[in-house]
């Protein structure tokens, strides 16, 4: 594709060659579609984006009409014997749909090397973004500017500045947006952030935030380019980050141990533990006021440079504070998020759900107590808000601020002393080198 081929030119061109096949969204013809089925198409088909394919294959009212990837077909991936890619992804489609058939055949999955083709499909009604950080401002935005309702993948955003920018777009083109911080659609986390927040512990005094550590070892210094695979389209998987030759370990799934492309597993981790402690202290639309650097180690050389070892500590306005490190041996390991306060305390996460005092487990709410909702799935709540246009369990805000969490502590960690933070405004307090940390240039043609 021209790389100087407009966006709006594209759209337009694509748009008039599908007006051919009298397509039109389920969506707009709402209760009386003949299917009343919500068309998805997956951008993104490689670890993550094989488990929620699967998701949204679940659900009856859902038909995955396209899957889009820049690699055709590989090994690779968080494990070896996995053979990802956008042509196994179209294959389990059709043999999901064909299983329903009485034919046992079914055809009707396109496959995608660019997303814009998928964007300029006017029967999709949603997209599924599920690739590497800093693809997820440009996709967003600009299927938010289609009219595409967007499941986004966490940590929503590469930047604090990426994350408004997707913000600012979803409501203005008055899209639904679900955030893929699926601990919003956990019940027994729901319940623990309710007993929080209702002060069944007492007053909130400080929150406890673990991370699971480093699963990947990266090449050493002095590491070697490698051959582009054949049918892996590596010039449009950088897109906007800075150009950078190609080596095996840099793309799928470690990519997020690369700062160009994720913030490690500060951001990949920290956004199910922070946007956990973001709800339990209502904090859902601001974030703290102070972060810092608590003894958090950066690897010396190689090609992986995000932190290695998190250690960082915050404090919010209303005196609660936070601490989150990696987890030592022992540990649970995911993401943990203990809430302390004067009468006792709750913790909830992939490691599971605990409480002290042990009868806190038991509690009831009462009828005017404050309820934080009732998904127990996070994509059916996504699909369920694309029918009444209600607000799903992670909206965009709530992703935006969570993401925003972990790149403060990216950056405090980085700089390696105390930073204040205004969440207003979204910017650092009388220190321009932070603030200029807050944003980074994207690359032609997608800045």
């Amino acid at each position: 594709m021209d790389a100087h081929l407009t966006r709006r030119k594209f759209l337009g061109r694509a748009g008039a060659a599908l007006a051919a096949f009298s397509i039109v969204p389920a969506r707009v013809l709402g209760a009386n579609a003949p299917s009343k089925r919500i068309n998805v198409a997956m951008i993104g088909t490689g670890n993550q984006g094989t488990l929620d394919l699967r998701m949204f294959l679940a659900e009856a009212d859902v038909q995955v009409v396209a899957v889009c990837d820049v690699n055709r077909a590989s090994h690779g991936y968080r494990s070896e014997d996995q053979f990802l890619g956008r042509e196994p992804a179209r294959r389990m489609v059709e043999d999901h749909y064909a299983g329903l058939q009485r034919s046992g055949v079914y055809r009707g999955c396109a496959a995608y090397n660019d997303f814009r083709e998928v964007l300029a499909r006017p029967d999709v009604d949603a997209v599924a973004i599920v690739v590497p950080d800093h693809w997820h401002r440009v996709m967003t935005v600009m299927a938010a500017e289609a009219g595409k309702d967007i499941y986004c993948e966490k940590p929503l955003s590469l930047t604090v500045a990426d994350g408004r920018a997707m913000v600012e777009a979803v409501r203005r083109n008055n899209v639904i947006l679900q955030t893929g911080s699926h601990q919003r659609s956990n019940p027994r986390t729901r319940f623990g952030c309710e007993l929080v927040r209702n002060g069944r512990i007492g007053k909130l005094l400080r929150i406890e935030t673990v991370l699971g550590p480093w699963n990947k070892v990266g090449p050493a210094a002095g590491w070697q380019p490698t051959p582009v695979p054949e049918g892996f389209d590596y010039g449009l998987w950088l897109g906007p980050a800075p150009w950078a030759p190609h080596h095996k370990d840099r793309c799928f799934y470690t990519f997020r141990f690369i700062q160009d492309y994720s913030g490690g597993q500060t951001t990949n981790l920290g956004a199910h533990a922070l946007d956990m402690a973001q709800w339990g202290n209502g904090s859902d639309h601001t974030g703290p006021v102070e972060i810092e650097d608590d003894g958090s180690v950066l690897p010396e050389d190689g090609l992986f440079n995000v932190v290695q070892n998190v250690k960082f500590r915050a404090r919010y306005a209303n005196g609660v504070e936070l601490t989150c490190r990696t987890a030592e041996e022992g540990d649970k390991t995911g993401a943990q998020c203990r809430f302390i306060g004067t009468e006792g305390w709750v913790e909830t996460g992939a490691g599971g759900f605990f409480t002290f005092p042990d009868k806190l487990k038991l509690e009831r709410l009462d009828r005017d107590e404050l309820r934080l909702g009732t998904s127990s799935n996070h994509f059916r709540d996504f699909l369920d808000c694309i029918k009444t246009r209600a607000t799903p369990a992670a909206p965009v805000e709530t992703g935006h601020r969570s993401a925003s969490f972990c790149h403060l502590a990216n950056i405090a960690m980085q700089l390696k002393r105390k930073l204040r933070w205004d969440p207003a405004a979204e910017k650092f307090i009388d220190d321009e080198a932070a603030n200029r940390m807050l944003s980074r240039a994207a690359r032609e043609p997608w800045a």
